[in-house]
């Protein structure tokens, strides 16, 4: 995959999602990442997307429910928007109850990013990007921060995630069927 530009952070409160696929599409997309690279057009480049995610049509055209911006991105847009943006499809899964280490196997050796929502034990509250993983250890784009942290397995297993304050795994969102 390629290197991810460093510094590039989610613009407000809500657009932690939109941010994760501008990041994605920059990642699938030499000429759009140099695009992006400019803190100013990666900010204009996520609230567009944070507005197009959240509204009735998809990004291939399709409708889609629409989703209150104020309440972020949600998982089933994610999935369009990477499908529309990849020319592959993705899946939203939801993962909160499920086992830990099958969630971290599913997103190892993946070829192309995948999108991580965490939360607290109650609602999911985050989104970030998977860029790749090994046995050990996932790296992720945290949007809030801007930065690519580490993520230990035991951490991801046990839901202590500690991403942008949030731990607890509720959807993936994955490339297939």
């Amino acid at each position: 995959m390629a290197e991810f530009p460093a510094g590039l952070r989610q613009p407000d409160q809500r657009s932690c999602g939109a941010a994760c696929l501008v990041a994605a599409q920059g990642l699938l997309d030499a000429a759009y990442r140099t695009k992006v690279t400019d803190p100013g057009v990666f900010r204009a480049e996520v609230l567009e997307m944070h507005a197009r995610t959240t509204s009735s049509i998809d990004v291939t055209g399709r409708i889609q429910p629409p989703w209150p911006r104020t309440l972020g991105t949600p998982p089933w847009a994610v999935a369009n928007q990477l499908t529309g943006t990849s020319g592959r499809s993705y899946r939203s899964v939801p993962v909160r109850w499920r086992d830990g280490g099958a969630v971290y196997d599913e997103l190892v050796g993946l070829t192309r990013p995948a999108a991580l929502y965490v939360g607290n034990a109650w609602l999911p509250r985050h989104v970030v990007l998977v860029l790749e993983g090994d046995q050990t250890r996932l790296q992720v784009y945290e949007p809030a921060s801007g930065r690519v942290v580490t993520v230990p397995r035991d951490r991801f297993v046990d839901d202590e995630l500690a991403l942008a304050g949030w731990d607890i795994r509720w959807f993936t969102v994955l490339p297939g069927s």
